[in-house]
């Protein structure tokens, strides 16, 4: 299993870094953990197309996290060969209700020639092509979710969020954590900084951990980092 990091940034707009999102390839299937803007252009850039994707994690509703599924979602109707094979689309509370709005605003994006199967996870297990995705609400929006996929090893995805008992037992010794740190230091609330994540550290225990959802903030910061964390760059690729 590996990750590809498509985007480490925020809604701030940077040339360095994209919106937080990251490719997972698995032995049978490609996961998209969140679709901010821009992110099918760079799927394009790293060598990926929409039709690649099996299934899209959506860790909570916010633009810079959801922006592009629409343009996911459009291309996959009308791409030069539309997509034929059913789309998974997994996210938190409300996410029917997110589905239905898109569809309101942009009928086009209702699939012509594939099926979608939309699972509205606030906390559980989904299991598909020797795959466990296991979800659990965290800390920031009443729809957000982290999520684990274990396929012989384990990656977890925090997604936006605030220090919650919730994530250390999400990512209780696994392989690699992918954290958001929006800050060195600041604290925001509904996000982790430095202190806050190494609790969380702390208490899981994950082999490794990369940082990610990076504010501006930290092209200022002149610490030194220890094992396990690495800070993230967009274009990074992992072995889990």
């Amino acid at each position: 299993m590996k990750v590809k990091i498509l985007g480490t940034g925020t809604c701030v707009p940077s040339l360095q870094r994209l919106s937080s999102s990251y490719l997972v390839m698995t032995k049978q299937s490609n996961i998209l953990v969140d679709v901010g803007p821009s992110v099918v252009r760079r799927l394009l850039e790293y060598g990926y197309i929409t039709r690649d994707i099996d299934v899209v994690i959506l860790t909570h509703f916010h633009v810079d996290h959801t922006a592009d599924l629409s343009t996911f979602l459009f291309v996959s109707n009308y791409d030069v060969v539309p997509r034929t094979k059913e789309l998974f689309v997994v996210g938190g509370k409300g996410l029917h209700d997110f589905y239905k709005s898109l569809l309101a605003v942009y009928p086009w994006l209702l699939p012509k020639t594939y099926e979608i199967s939309l699972h509205e996870m606030p906390e559980g297990i989904l299991r598909k092509n020797g795959l466990t995705i296991t979800t659990a609400p965290m800390e920031h929006n009443n729809e957000s979710i982290g999520a684990r996929i274990e396929e012989d090893k384990s990656l977890v995805f925090s997604g936006d969020t605030d220090y919650t008992e919730s994530l250390v037992e999400l990512a209780k010794e696994t392989n690699l954590l992918v954290a958001e740190c929006s800050f060195p230091e600041k604290k925001v609330n509904g996000h982790l900084n430095l202190a806050m994540l190494q609790k969380v550290v702390d208490q899981a225990k994950p082999m490794r951990v990369i940082l990610s959802h990076l504010y501006p903030e930290w092209g200022n910061f002149k610490g030194i980092l220890h094992s396990p964390f690495l800070l993230g760059e967009d274009g990074m690729e992992i072995e889990v």
